[in-house]
């Protein structure tokens, strides 16, 4: 098992990939090159910007996305050490 992340964030992360919507932000996130501004990704779904925040918050809390501030707006990218090692936990599984 991979010792740099631990059941309680496996389980965070699980659940936060769990949604449709949340592997759609994820990967339009992914698809940047930087940072993708949250007005982006509000204009990419219909739905209310407080159910895109809080698909958001659900990805920021399991730590897949690093969060910034940029004036009264908030941008998005893929924290991809987490995710190597959540893909890493996950592929033990096909070993052996």
């Amino acid at each position: 098992m991979n010792k740099s992340i631990d059941n309680k964030q496996i389980e965070k992360i699980s659940k936060a990939l769990g949604d449709p919507y949340r592997i759609k932000i994820m990967q339009a996130v992914k698809e940047e090159k930087d940072w993708l501004q949250c007005q982006a990704i509000t204009q990419m779904f219909n739905l209310a910007q407080s159910t895109i925040s809080h698909h958001i918050n659900q990805l920021v809390d399991a730590d897949l996305l690093h969060a910034e501030k940029d004036g009264r707006h908030a941008r998005y990218k893929i924290n991809k050490e987490v995710f190597g090692d959540y893909a890493s936990y996950l592929s033990d599984f096909s070993k052996k």
